[in-house]
């Protein structure tokens, strides 16, 4: 007799939405509420799940803050919450205007869509 056991990470959004007018953009825009966590799986059925933590993200500029988890409980619960800037700690700052802006090294010429601060191919501080 064998067991299938497994270890994966999930995300579940929640159907929350509030209209914000974001601060760092200065749009109005919504939060979007979900959590990450990691899940035991046995012949591919979650049995157990640890490492819960929520976040919001903006629609705006596509910022992610890292929600209070009692308030994320209670969201994941169904009860109607409103979040205020003090359950939120910045995780990823969003460019501003709800696409991936294009960073081009002036160095080497790379371009990328993600938000680094050096050059992946030279080191060049973008």
């Amino acid at each position: 007799m064998f067991f299938m056991i497994g270890l994966t990470d999930g995300r579940k959004d929640f159907p929350f939405t509030q209209t914000i007018l974001c601060n760092k953009c200065g749009k109005y825009g919504r939060y979007q509420v979900f959590m990450t966590y990691m899940s035991l799986l046995l012949f591919f059925i979650p049995c157990a799940r640890w490492n819960k933590h929520y976040y919001v993200q903006t629609t705006c500029c596509n910022t992610v803050y890292e929600l209070n988890p009692e308030v994320g409980k209670r969201i994941a619960r169904g009860e109607d919450v409103r979040i205020t800037d003090d359950d939120l700690t910045q995780v990823y700052a969003g460019n501003g205007s709800g696409r991936h802006q294009t960073k081009c090294c002036q160095n080497c010429g790379y371009m990328t869509v993600e938000d680094f601060e050096y050059c992946p191919k030279c080191g060049t501080r973008f």
